[in-house]
């Protein structure tokens, strides 16, 4: 397991395939990790499926209102919802969205990112100044490399839980 250097700011995304350690920063997007720590902490993300995974761009998940299928969720849906909690605003930063960085997904408004994220596959700096980044993968990325492909995929991937490392 990589060192978990702050566990309050480091997510365990568990996958099929093995633990995604994802080291939040929240000195760049406070309230963009303090919404994600919420509603890991309420259980909100398990079980909600990657609804959106293009090869070679990125993997989106956490639409906690249709995404999880076992909890009434929508699979032609997905991607549409969020969470009962006010949208955010943009915390857009100089940190580029490189492989392995989590980004803030979104509606056309800049200030509308609510529960949905995506990590990136590869180096998509043509989102940089668009999307809030507020997190980046320390361990796992072969877990997320595995995700089904597919808009929405023919049998998705969920994140069988999320959770707070300094809870575990």
């Amino acid at each position: 397991m990589a060192e978990i250097k702050d566990p309050e700011n480091t997510i365990l995304i568990e996958l099929k395939d093995g633990t995604v350690v994802i080291e939040l920063l929240p000195d760049v997007a406070p309230q963009h990790v303090e919404r994600m720590k919420e509603l890991a902490r309420e259980g909100a993300y398990d079980g909600v499926v990657f609804h959106r995974v293009i090869e070679g761009f990125m993997a989106q998940t956490g639409d906690v209102e249709h995404g999880n299928l076992e909890n009434g969720g929508d699979l032609r849906r997905a991607g549409t919802g969020g969470s009962s909690k006010p949208d955010l605003p943009a915390e857009f930063s100089r940190l580029p969205h490189d492989r392995g960085t989590l980004g803030a997904a979104r509606a056309a408004n800049p200030n509308s990112a609510n529960s949905q994220f995506f990590i990136n596959f590869a180096d998509n700096h043509f989102l940089n100044g668009q999307y809030t980044v507020y997190g980046r993968v320390i361990e796992g990325m072969e877990f997320v490399d595995k995700i089904a492909r597919g808009e929405p995929p023919a049998n998705p991937d969920k994140m069988i839980s999320v959770k707070v490392a300094a809870d575990v």
